[in-house]
């Protein structure tokens, strides 16, 4: 049988470990992997010297198109993913003008993406007061889901859920096992710790406090328990909170939760004064906090890592007064999410099989994209290659995302993502993208839009 692409090394990443291996493809699957000197024939039949992994599932992307395109955009973020390995993203419904909360605005993102995504694109829906109407519509029109906040989101069109909506909205959705995804921060816990304006980090800190975090957390996991939905728990920061997500998991409450490789990385005690690029919420806390959110992953109460790419334009980080407060809060990072994992983790223990699983398959698993998310047979041929051992000083002007901005500047990495694979056609190489943008739209499994 002659195949369209070979793709031989000797530490291909599977989900039973690493192995050397041939990884065969044809129209744009994998149709097999096998001994890595099998003799097979292939239109191209190439051996690479770093790792074969499986493209990189991010499920927690804001790429603000259209409305905030200067923000960001579906060009350069899809351009972004691919460098980093990413070959697939799920967009949130903010920041974007308008947000995904209706079918109408779907159309209207899907319309301003057409032809610019270097990547595969899905879409999360937003749950906000007033719109539970359209979450059903919504969901048949092929979002993955919905995306609420339980305080403000910082973007006035994007209202905050009360109580009695995030109900109602988790018994409509349990009756068509529908998934929720949380920004979980308690508004009156932050009222609470309001603080003024101020280029010191421990202020914002203090004005941010795990127990904001932990008090909306268990509401999530009170009204799952209730109504018997589905929930995740988005960009998880306090590690007090693990003990309640681990005994809700063993009750059986459909609960799952993420995290990101900021948090896993970056420490309070490294933020100076008025470095504004280090703000996001909830906040990057101090290093014994870091410690027990790496415990909470390696035993898997945290079932994933995504990026929470929140970018935004300079001007508005607030760098001329460097008040944490007033600076927009978000991070830069899907380009670079893998080997800053694998710089943090590595050191800890960590395994490419068990971060390939933290950032491949176990959201893919969330979103249901039983398409993506591993190297095996049957699966969509998304491919990379990382050169573990190789570091790389971050520049941010180098990187894909449209603004340069990154709290990584000027880091050592370890690791390169070498190339990129999207359904078997090369997509990026060596520090450069490789043909048009070839990126497809991803639909909840059912849908066919």
């Amino acid at each position: 049988m002659d195949y369209e692409l070979i793709v031989r090394s000797l530490r291909v990443v599977t989900p039973q470990g690493e192995v050397a291996a041939s990884v065969a493809v044809n129209s744009g699957k994998i149709v097999l992997v096998t001994d890595f000197n099998a003799q097979l024939d292939g239109k191209s039949d190439i051996t690479i010297e770093g790792v074969l992994m499986p493209g990189l599932v991010d499920t927690h992307v804001h790429i603000n198109e259209p409305g905030r395109t200067e923000w960001e955009g579906f060009e350069t973020a899809t351009k972004a993913a691919a460098a980093g390995g990413v070959t697939t993203v799920i967009d949130m419904p903010l920041n974007s003008i308008p947000p995904t909360t209706s079918v109408l605005a779907l159309n209207t993102k899907k319309e301003a993406a057409l032809g610019k995504t270097s990547v595969d694109v899905g879409f999360w829906g937003g749950s906000i007061p007033g719109n539970s109407r359209d979450l059903i519509p919504l969901l048949n029109a092929g979002v993955f889901g919905f995306k609420c906040f339980l305080l403000h989101s910082g973007v006035d069109e994007f209202p905050a859920t009360s109580d009695l909506d995030f109900a109602q909205a988790l018994e409509i959705l349990a009756k068509v096992d529908g998934l929720m995804v949380i920004h979980a921060e308690d508004a009156h816990v932050i009222d609470e710790s309001a603080r003024a304006g101020s280029r010191d980090y421990q202020e914002f800190l203090a004005s941010r406090p795990k127990g904001a975090e932990n008090t909306a957390i268990a509401q999530v996991i009170r009204e799952a328990r209730r109504t018997g939905a589905r929930v995740h728990v988005l960009h998880l920061s306090s590690g007090d909170a693990l003990e309640i997500i681990k005994e809700a998991k063993a009750d059986g409450v459909r609960i799952s939760v993420e995290t990101c490789p900021h948090y896993l990385s970056l420490t309070a005690e490294e933020v100076a004064d008025g470095a504004t690029q280090f703000k996001c919420c909830p906040p990057i806390r101090e290093r014994a906090n870091q410690d027990e959110l790496w415990e909470g992953l390696l035993s898997g109460v945290i079932d994933q890592v995504v990026s929470d790419h929140s970018p935004c334009t300079p001007d508005l980080k607030r760098f001329d007064e460097g008040d944490f407060q007033s600076a927009w809060g978000g991070i830069s990072s899907l380009q670079l999410g893998l080997p800053i994992l694998w710089s943090a983790g590595s050191a800890r223990g960590a395994t490419l099989t068990q971060i390939a699983n933290w950032m491949s398959a176990a959201p893919a698993r969330l979103a249901g994209l039983h398409q993506k998310g591993a190297i095996e047979v049957g699966k969509d041929a998304d491919l990379l290659e990382f050169q573990p051992a190789k570091e790389f000083t971050v520049t941010p002007a180098e990187l894909f995302h449209r603004n340069s901005v990154s709290p990584y500047a000027g880091k050592v990495l370890q690791g390169v993502v070498q190339q990129t694979w999207l359904r078997g056609t090369l997509i990026y190489q060596n520090g450069a993208l490789t043909g048009a943008p070839r990126g497809q739209f991803l639909y909840r499994e059912g849908n066919t839009q």
